[in-house]
This record gives structure tokens, sequence and C-alpha cells, in this order.
């Protein structure tokens, strides 16, 4: 909440601020100049420059401390002193000034509250509390600084501030960068860059990842033959079923089919009839009256349903199938 003060925070009102934070889920975000506060208005992210485990909040005789996990680009606008404050944002009491929870924190270097408990040298480097340095008069010729910042010449407080966090995090992202690849820290991008292509390019390879290609090609292989054998293997388990059951009318016409493999035998299957009467011989091994004759190339109903099952025509069937000398 905004206000002047004066805030109020004891061990009581301390406790009630702990558990209420150990009662949540997720951590207390810290981010740049508020900005959590002014996204909705300035459409602007809001980064998180660090995080305050809840369960680590502890009251002590001089304030409210907690654990913070830096993200490396604050931590490196911290180094490098371009951020010195902690300003925390809670409810309060209008009466009283009595804090009634800790919300979220900012980086910043201009605090609401007392500087001597929000530098942030003793709480990132873990020593004790450190004597706040009064800051610098600086005096700012304001058109020079909103065309320095590209705004337009009747940019508002706020744009300016924002846009002047928004320039101290992309430093701090910039340094953070330096500092993973190595780089010194006047290097500009692109040498960043190239000494990160150099470093990847003179990186060993992790042989663990890879195999030799002898064993490859052999693994392939296998892999070949034993796909190969359960196509066999299905394929005449296929043939066999079609010629019990009739849909297969003899051995010419399973050689065939397996010549064909496993999907014309299986649009064969699906689409041939099956024929009771091809399992037994109703005739005595007699040829029936009426039967084809030696020679003769017409097709028997059977053969005929087994065409049209797999698209083929009379002719092209009887080509694959001769009538057997007798």
């Amino acid at each position: 909440m905004t206000g002047s003060g004066p805030w109020q925070l004891d061990a009581t009102g301390a406790q009630a601020i702990i558990a209420l934070a150990a009662a949540r889920s997720t951590d207390i975000p810290i981010d740049y100049e508020h900005q959590t506060l002014m996204a909705e208005r300035n459409g602007l992210p809001a980064p998180a420059a660090g995080w305050i485990d809840p369960r680590s909040l502890e009251w002590r005789a001089d304030g409210l401390y907690g654990q913070v996990a830096w993200t490396a680009a604050a931590s490196a606008a911290i180094d490098a002193d371009s951020y010195r404050y902690l300003s925390p944002v809670f409810p309060y009491d209008a009466e009283t000034g009595a804090v009634l929870d800790l919300l979220h924190v900012a980086l910043t270097n201009t605090p609401a509250i007392d500087t001597a408990i929000t530098e942030l040298a003793a709480a990132r480097a873990g020593r004790g509390a450190s004597e706040a340095t009064p800051p610098k008069e600086n005096t700012v010729d304001r058109e020079k600084l909103i065309a320095k910042l590209g705004l337009a010449a009747e940019a508002t407080d706020e744009q300016i501030d924002t846009a002047l966090a928004a320039l101290k995090a992309s430093a701090a992202d910039a340094a953070a960068f330096r500092t993973a690849l190595g780089a010194k820290d006047d290097a500009k991008p692109a040498e960043a860059v190239a000494a990160l292509k150099a470093s990847s390019a003179t990186a060993p390879a992790d042989m663990s990842q890879y195999v030799p290609k002898d064993v490859y090609e052999e693994t392939t292989q296998q892999l070949a033959a034993l796909k190969a054998n359960s196509n066999t293997a299905e394929l005449d388990a296929l043939i066999k079923e079609g010629l019990e059951d009739g849909r297969i009318p003899g051995k010419k016409t399973a050689d065939w089919l397996r010549t064909q493999g496993i999907a014309a035998c299986k649009a064969h299957l699906d689409g041939a009839p099956s024929i009771a009467a091809l399992k037994t011989t109703q005739t005595q091994g007699k040829a029936p009256e009426g039967a084809e004759t030696k020679g003769d190339d017409k097709l028997t109903e059977t053969e005929l349903a087994v065409c049209k099952g797999m698209d083929i025509s009379p002719e092209a069937y009887r080509k694959a199938n001769p009538v057997p000398a007798a």
C-alpha cells in the first residue's frame, strides 16, 4: 500500500506475518523498482530479481529477516553496486501503522523506509549490519535524460522511472551474460557470442553418448532380420488359415500369395468367402459332373470369388494359376 508512515512492526506482528507467509505455497518475489505494481499500467514485464523463502522468515531485534535466492542478473547488478536497497510492499493499519503482511519486495535505490535497515550489502554477503551510505546529491537535466531514454518530450516521471528500470535490468542481464561466458567486463555482445562459439567448438564431444559404426550397423541388420522373420511367420500363418477355411483354394494360389506379401494376402483373405465345401471332398475324388476338363481356362465359382476379393481379372488369375496337367 502507499503511504508515508510511520509504520510499526514488533515481534507479535512479525509472528503473524511469518504465519501468513508459511501458509502460502509460493515464494515471495523480489522485482526491480516495484515493476510488479506498475505492470498493469505500463504494460511492461516484471522480471524477478530474486525469491524469498517464506519458511525462512524470522524476527530479530532489528527487524524481519528471510533467506533470498538471487537471479544471476540481480546478483551481478548488486555486485556492481547498481542496486543497493530493498523496498518492501505491505498492507498496514491506517490508524496504527501496524504492518499486516509482506506481499513482495523490490530492488531500488530510493526506498520509502529508512535506508539503515534496507541496505543490501549485509543481506547478500551474510555479514553483520553495515552502516548505510547516504545518497549523493545529483542534478540531472530532465530534457537531456528524456532524449537519452528515447521518450516523448512530455514523458511523465513514472515513464522515466520505468525506462530507467528497464535500462538497469538490461545492463544487469548483459553483465550476467558476460560473466557466464567468462568474457571481459567491457566485451561487446558480438565478442561475447564469439567467445561462446569458440568454447563450444573446442569442447570435446561426450563419446559415452555414441556407439561404434560397426556396432550400429550390426544392430540394424539384426533388427531387419528379426522383422523379416516375423513377417514370414505371419504370412505363413495367414496362408495356413486361408487354406483351412477355403478362402485360399489351393497350393498354387497359396504360393502366389506368398510372393505378393502380407498386405496382398490380407486383402485376399478379407475379400474371399470362407467355402466349407473346399475342406472336404464330396465326390470321393471323382470329378463332379460338368467339371472343367484338362486345358479348360474357365474359372470355378470359387476362383471367381477369389478374383473378386483380390480385385484382379480372371485372365490374370489363370495366368498365375494355370490348370494342372492330368
